[in-house]
């Protein structure tokens, strides 16, 4: 059976692996920007205590 026979996908397969990892995917990352970290204090949400009408 010949789709048994690694001898040709094998190499396909690692050279198109070779080729995302090492040229694409540096290229797509550098599109992406991360956010920088905020210098404001957080703030706590003011929140309402709920009054259950059944209880």
């Amino acid at each position: 059976m010949p789709q048994l026979n690694p001898s040709p996908w094998f190499f396909i397969m690692i050279a198109s692996w070779f080729t995302f990892s090492m040229i694409i995917q540096p290229k797509l990352l550098s599109f992406i920007t991360m956010n920088p970290p905020s210098s404001k204090p957080r703030i706590a949400p003011s929140t309402t205590p709920w009054t259950w009408p059944w209880t």
